[in-house]
């Protein structure tokens, strides 16, 4: 199975295709790491809240037991104590879900930013480099399908006397049509190197006593 055609200006298009996906992945995937780190930076504050929080939290906890030593009044001094080591605990979940919801968020931009244009791309050089390779192989096929292992250009000369342009067929030798209509081998393989240079393959050589 070939992967790029004989011809070296349509191979150089299918090398500067592929190298061209290569470079817009490459493109997406840096632009998605800028943009995580750029959204990361919106996590500090709630990072910030729930350190303050843990702090708050830790110190009351500190304050609480201290108070709770006090002989008789204890208890009592204690919990307001406690109560702020609870409202610490909850700042420092708030802050906590904040930071890793912006860390979600970003990992989700970073995903998005790669997947779609990446995507896209991706699908329309799958079909266009599937599209050749079909035909790629099927022109192969004919040009070993022949009597005698010789190449069969009859197929592919009708494909090009139905599909070429115009001013194509217009550049070819005079009498071609008429030829083709009678099997005229030299008709037959100038037609069909149109077909084959539209793929992108070379004509094969057939010298005179294989095709008389």
């Amino acid at each position: 199975m070939r992967l790029y055609a004989d011809r070296p200006d349509h191979r150089t298009r299918q090398l500067a295709a592929d190298a061209g996906l290569l470079a817009w992945a490459v493109l997406w995937v840096l632009v998605a790491r800028v943009v995580h780190g750029a959204v990361l930076v919106l996590a500090e504050p709630g990072r910030a809240v729930a350190d303050l929080g843990r702090s708050i939290s830790d110190s009351m906890d500190s304050a609480a037991g201290a108070a709770d030593g006090v002989p008789v009044v204890g208890d009592e001094l204690a919990q307001p104590f406690g109560a702020l080591s609870d409202a610490g605990g909850s700042v420092t979940g708030a802050g906590t879900d904040a930071s890793e919801a912006v860390h979600t968020l970003a990992a989700v931009l970073a995903v998005v930013l790669v997947v779609l244009p990446v995507g896209w791309l991706l699908v329309r050089w799958l079909r266009w480099r599937t599209g050749w390779l079909r035909e790629a192989t099927a022109a192969d096929r004919l040009l070993t399908s022949g009597a005698d292992g010789l190449p069969d250009l009859e197929l592919l000369a009708a494909r090009a006397m139905a599909t070429a342009p115009l001013p194509q067929l217009a550049r070819l030798p005079a009498g071609t049509g008429a030829g083709w209509r009678a099997g005229d081998p030299a008709a037959l393989r100038a037609l069909a190197g149109l077909e084959l240079r539209r793929i992108g393959l070379r004509t094969p050589e057939v010298s005179p006593a294989e095709v008389s």
